[in-house]
């Protein structure tokens, strides 16, 4: 084999894998979690700083180990990563409790695929300079963006290729399988190495000057800004506009990109069109966010306007590391620089801006600070000419200025605000406190999940997704009024299903967030109101159901959604099964799943026809008054229980639909539901 083809095939294959198992991994665990965005960022997290932990392993390597044992430790630890195998997370690792998901989730993956993904990534660095000690004068760097494209690649075929056609007991499997592949490649490569002489290298290298801490900072900086914005961007992109996890994919595609463009050749990073276009860029997409409370632009306008907006951004802070990059003598040290730009980015987002602070403020914190870089690099550099670096420096500080702006405005007239790593809650005063109008209104990012009218005649009236006339209202009034009722409920909310209970019913609520309990005591009444019994556990629904003894509850409504999100969990084969082991024999399953981008239907209808459930779907619109919402509810019962039944036009039977692949715990695809 030639030996360019060799290297280039070994860091193809390392980049494709490396990206490949970033979604496969997360799909895995996200249901153990409650299906919130924040797993990808937590995901993210861990993978930024592997990368980083594998970069610096490689440059110590190098530096510090003798060639031969180079080639000796390395294999080593690929044949112990291999003996790791399958990649398959344990199912010990599902949550108990209230613990942290945070910590969890690392714990988990680093047990799981922890030292894979470390020799994966690895491989990058130290290929490259293997390639550079072994061909003298050559220049290594392409080979990055090679490694980069392969990465892209992974990530483009897995929602269209791998996840719809394999279950992920095979992903996993035949991963596995590539990763063994992979393993015997890089080994060879590293022997391959040994057989060149590095004296010409070592020559060489001793006439070029060494890096100073400056370049270094700005290594680290300009990898940095494109890490907070990655995953500011995708956080705000799956939660506040199209909240689905495959939109991941698309900004760390584009990420990825601009890296492959800046680093392929020099000619794609045109300096002057892309700093004179980043202006305009940050201030589009603040714009996008301070009036996102007030107009609502088509869906796919926004998201090709922000990840628009962030290429440039990414093209900016990549064309900039780009032309910063060291001889190749250095590569070792300036691939680490990058590395632990990314995960102080990454640290930033994940870890930071979650318990840090107090509403989602990353995104125009991030997108001010890319201003600021940018403002500095023209001073440092130059830029568009010395003539426009002063007005390019003001431009940033009004960007700033800008993005202070609009995180005031995004929690202006907040009664509350709180964050943790499910979301971000703000409870809103509408009206006049006392007169007859007067609400509260709980938000997770940009969505209602609550209401209530807080004057003593109307704060038990049912609001929003809950009136009597929805889908879960009729299956309340299908009930025996002369009996008490047992009712389950996950997904608290405000607690507005509580204002159905009566003297003597019992009214089970399952919430994962534990923020979600605290406001709902604090700020809204419905649960102390409630004539019923109440009671709340704190946790996955669905695993604490598992965990229980059959519950017999005449009702059970499964309300779980973050934003538009779908938690897939709650909605497969065997998440139905067991919620109708904790229903009587003629119980009704209420499914909320009202959805703007996702046709939810074929998902339950398959579901109830493979456990041979009758299935009614109730839609009702937005009443005059603003009261009630317009709402979706799937209504499972066993066969022959809505013949009974006066439900009228809003409920109606769903048409079979065979063509639909019924969706279970080892197999779903949100692709196949999009409207």
């Amino acid at each position: 084999m030639d030996p360019m083809l060799l290297y280039a095939c070994t860091i193809f294959l390392s980049a494709f894998l490396l990206f490949q198992i970033q979604p496969m991994i997360a799909k895995v665990i996200l249901p153990w979690f409650g299906g919130s965005a924040a797993v990808w960022t937590t995901c993210m997290l861990f993978f930024q700083v592997v990368l980083l932990a594998g970069y610096l392993y490689a440059h110590l390597l190098i530096r510090r180990v003798e060639t031969r044992r180079q080639w000796m430790l390395h294999a080593l630890l690929l044949a112990a990563a291999v003996a790791m195998l399958p990649v398959h997370p344990d199912e010990s690792w599902k949550p108990v409790g209230d613990e942290n998901p945070t910590l969890r989730i690392l714990g988990l993956l680093a047990s799981t695929i922890g030292l894979p993904y470390f020799m994966l990534s690895t491989t990058g660095p130290l290929v490259q300079a293997w390639y550079a000690r072994s061909h003298p004068g050559s220049v290594p760097y392409r080979l990055f963006a090679l490694s980069n494209l392969a990465s892209m690649l992974a990530l483009l075929s897995y929602p269209v290729l791998i996840e719809p056609r394999l279950a992920i007991g095979m992903q996993t499997g035949t991963w596995s399988a590539v990763f063994g592949t992979f393993a015997a490649l890089c080994a060879v490569t590293g022997y391959r190495s040994l057989r060149a002489t590095a004296a010409a290298r070592e020559s060489e290298a001793e006439q070029v000057v060494r890096p100073t801490g400056a370049p270094k900072l700005l290594w680290v900086l300009l990898a940095a800004c494109p890490s907070m914005l990655l995953l500011s961007v995708t956080q705000y992109l799956t939660q506040d506009i199209a909240p689905m996890p495959f939109l991941w994919i698309a900004p760390l595609s584009l990420y990825l990109l601009t890296f492959i463009l800046c680093f392929d050749a020099a000619g794609w990073y045109r300096r002057n069109w892309f700093l004179a276009a980043l202006g305009p860029a940050v201030a589009m997409m603040l714009y996008l966010i301070w009036a996102k409370a007030d107009y609502t632009a088509p869906m796919v306008w926004e998201i090709v306007l922000l990840c628009a907006g962030f290429f440039v951004c990414g093209m900016v802070c990549h064309g900039e590391l780009a032309r910063l990059k060291p001889h190749p003598s250095h590569l070792t040290g300036y691939y680490l620089m990058i590395s632990i730009g990314g995960a102080v980015g990454g640290v930033a987002v994940g870890i930071g801006a979650p318990y840090l602070l107090n509403a989602n403020y990353e995104l125009p914190i991030s997108l001010a600070l890319c201003a600021l870089l940018a403002g500095l690099m023209v001073l440092r550099a130059g830029g568009l000419s010395r003539r426009w670096a002063a007005p390019a420096a003001t431009a940033a500080v009004a960007l700033a200025v800008f993005a202070g702006v609009v995180m005031r405005d995004s929690v202006r007239n907040s009664l509350h605000l709180a964050r943790n790593f499910y979301g971000s809650l703000r409870v809103r005063e509408v009206g006049v406190p006392g007169e007859w109008e007067a609400a509260r209104a709980l938000r997770h990012g940009l969505i209602e999940h609550g209401a209530q009218y807080t004057h003593p005649q109307r704060r038990r009236m049912l609001t929003n997704y809950y009136c009597g006339n929805c889908g879960i209202g009729m299956a309340m009034a299908s009930m025996a009024a002369e009996r008490p009722r047992k009712v389950g409920v996950i997904g608290l909310g405000v607690g507005t299903m509580a204002a159905y209970g009566r003297p003597g019913d019992e009214f089970r609520f399952y919430e994962i967030n534990p923020l979600i309990l605290d406001v709902a005591q604090e700020y809204f009444t419905f649960l102390k109101d409630s004539g019923s019994k109440v009671q709340v556990e704190i946790g996955d629904g669905r695993l604490l159901l598992e965990r229980e003894e059959p519950q017999r509850f005449d009702a059970l409504a499964v309300d779980a959604f973050s934003g538009d999100s779908v938690p897939v969990h709650l909605l497969t084969k065997e998440a139905m099964q067991l919620y109708f082991r904790h229903l009587k024999p003629e119980g009704v399953l209420g499914l909320h799943i009202t959805n703007r981008y996702l046709n939810l239907i074929p998902v339950v209808e398959r579901a109830a026809w493979a456990m041979d459930k009758d299935i009614l779907v109730v839609k009702t619109e937005d009443d005059e008054e603003g009261v009630c919402y317009h709402n979706t509810w799937a209504l499972l019962s066993r066969k022959g229980g809505f013949a009974a039944w006066k439900a009228g036009k809003t409920a109606q039977r769903p048409a079979a639909a065979p063509w639909f692949r019924l969706w279970t715990d080892d197999y779903s695809n949100l692709y196949s539901a999009l409207m």
